[in-house]
């Protein structure tokens, strides 16, 4: 079902986009963040990690570096969506150890909520262990303190088929980007450069190649009631 702002986020409701990693924010609902700050709608980005491991053994990218380039670089993001560093709030919680901290991250973000939040978060069948166990944790919370939640498939576009049962087809949300959404999303997206560049010092690829972001940076959005 084709749907606009209003049918997902309501006057006077508040926007929570909970990413696991820097970068989740953007390349998942960049668009609607970027909707809901044009239309007034207060907006705030949970990152559950700092995303120090996208590069393992890295030597271009030491931890402490990548954790700092990770940061500016969400900030860069936001900023090209209209959302204001000082709305995000950081749960510490280590990258690729969602899963066993999904405890701490459900009370964290229980705390944080609101009845008559929107929350978005991953799909719970991503395909990534973080994004999974992130949108158990988002679920549970918003169920906790009766918000709405609402699911972003991610990785999953690229390995779920869409004729088998696998993608909830029934409860889908199609958001279209118009083109100042869809402007500011690719300048967003574009400032990810750790995870758009390859790794010279372990000759990885980028974390996000080229047949990841065509996906990521189409004219719509998808979201799982």
């Amino acid at each position: 079902m084709t749907c606009a702002l209003h049918d997902i986020i309501a006057v006077g409701q508040r926007l929570v986009v909970v990413a696991p990693h820097p970068d989740d924010e953007t390349i998942g609902p960049g668009g609607l963040i970027h909707d809901a700050v044009r239309a007034g709608r207060d907006v705030l980005v949970v990152g559950v990690t700092d995303g120090r491991a996208s590069h393992p053994g890295s030597q271009s990218w030491p931890v402490l570096g990548l954790i700092e380039q990770r940061r500016f670089e969400r900030s860069d993001a936001l900023h090209c969506l209209g959302v204001a560093t000082a709305d995000v709030r950081e749960l510490g919680i280590a990258d690729g150890g969602v899963r066993a901290a999904i405890d701490d991250v459900f009370g964290q973000l229980r705390v944080l909520l609101e009845p008559e939040d929107v929350v978005v978060s991953p799909w719970r069948y991503d395909g990534h262990p973080d994004h999974e166990a992130t949108a158990v944790a988002s679920e549970r919370a918003a169920a906790a303190v009766g918000a709405r939640h609402l699911q972003v498939p991610i990785w999953g576009w690229h390995w779920a088929d869409p004729d088998s049962s696998e993608l909830p087809i029934a409860n889908v949300l199609i958001y279209p980007l118009d083109d100042d959404a869809h402007a500011a999303k690719t300048c967003a997206v574009d400032c990810f450069t750790s995870q758009l560049t390859p790794d010279a010092s372990t000759h990885a690829g980028p974390i996000l190649p080229d047949w990841a972001l065509r996906r990521m940076l189409r004219r719509q959005e998808v979201l799982l009631r």
